[in-house]
């Protein structure tokens, strides 16, 4: 009799061992999916990609990337692109950043950077300087952003805390 209760409480050790070990790998948390790209020699480009949903269910790639030039200046920027017909964004206005608990930063857009002929700026891309607002971003509560558009119409995009806390990753890429 002592021999099979010594086996089912060896059973059950092994089993809540063997669970924790299972919950601790299960919820350990996620590291960056940060992508590295060599654009020149000297230039590298760190990037985040996530896809976002605005209030509609359209869906927006959300581009945030860090470039470092070869005299090692750095730039932190989010491109925000719709697919064609989904949106109309108005390029004079900032992106609005806004958390759940009222915190509002703004980040300039800076379109006109991403393209050679600044007459061909598409109206479904839109990028803004993230570098002196993105430490302001809180880790551990959502966020959305607010796109201006042309047709007053406001898109809005809902992002996760893990997402900010990918795109506050960038800053540690040298």
């Amino acid at each position: 009799m002592k021999t099979i209760l010594r086996f089912i409480g060896s059973a059950i050790l092994l089993g809540i061992l063997v669970w924790t070990v299972t919950i601790n790998v299960a919820i350990a948390p996620a590291q960056a999916d940060l992508r590295q790209l060599e654009e020149a020699p000297g230039q590298i480009v760190y990037q985040s990609r996530q896809t976002l949903k605005d209030q509609q269910g359209n869906r927006f790639q959300a581009i945030a990337f860090k470039r470092i030039r070869p005299d090692d200046t750095a730039v932190i920027y989010l491109r925000l692109v719709g697919f064609p017909g989904t949106a109309d964004i108005d390029h004079s206005q900032p992106l609005i950043l806004t958390d759940s608990m009222g915190k509002t930063l703004t980040a300039a857009d800076i379109s006109q950077e991403m393209f050679t002929d600044k007459t061909q700026i598409k109206s479904d891309v839109g990028q803004y300087d993230l570098q002196p607002i993105l430490m302001q971003l809180e880790t551990a509560i959502p966020l959305q952003l607010i796109l201006s558009t042309l047709d007053q119409a406001e898109i809005i995009l809902n992002v996760a805390p893990t997402v900010v806390e990918e795109w506050r990753s960038l800053t540690d890429q040298k």
